[in-house]
């Protein structure tokens, strides 16, 4: 089996970025994996906007990732094809991330502004829960990751989610 030289795929992998874009766009929510302070992991999920680079979510105390995340402690970021869209299960479309986070004070320029967005994306149901106390808006910037757009398509990305090179010079190996 023949497959592209590195060079080729760093060729190629300029016209990927905006297809990281649009697979931002059609995602609602992102998967987020945090540690606690033991160092326990947790997998969880939250709805998104992105603004200037960053991925703002409002959030509960009530879940664990919350506690995790204002504590500013490691976090990994993923946004993955809907499995009902996929051709491939196995392939899936998918931009994962190391991040940092913020807290962005309540009732500030940006909190308003960010709430205003996730209002516009996801619903009147946002103005329920901006107004509950236990809530609060993070905002997720991405540090480095991996953009995945099928086998052996597979590139590291910067903290812009611009694509930098391709993540695997030798590629998938058959026996």
């Amino acid at each position: 089996m023949n497959h592209t030289t590195t060079e080729e795929a760093k060729k190629a992998a300029k016209p990927l970025t905006p297809k990281i874009n649009e697979l931002i766009e059609r995602s609602k929510s992102v998967l987020l994996a945090t540690v606690n302070a033991e160092g326990t992991p947790n997998s969880s999920y939250a709805p998104f906007v992105h603004i200037d680079k960053a991925f703002y979510i409002l959030v509960s105390f009530m879940a664990k990732h919350t506690q995790n995340l204002a504590d500013g402690r490691k976090t990994s970021v993923m946004i993955i094809e809907d499995e009902s869209a996929t051709k491939q299960i196995y392939a899936r479309e998918r931009l994962t991330f190391e991040a940092t986070t913020t807290n962005v004070e309540r009732d500030s320029e940006t909190w308003n502004a960010v709430v205003g967005k996730l209002r516009e994306a996801h619903g009147k149901v946002v103005d329920v829960i901006a107004d509950m106390k236990d809530f609060i808006l993070i905002g997720l910037h991405p540090v480095k990751g991996s953009y995945v757009n099928g086998f052996g398509s597979a590139y590291f990305v910067n903290e812009n989610l611009e694509i930098l090179e391709h993540r695997n010079d030798q590629n998938h190996q058959s026996k």
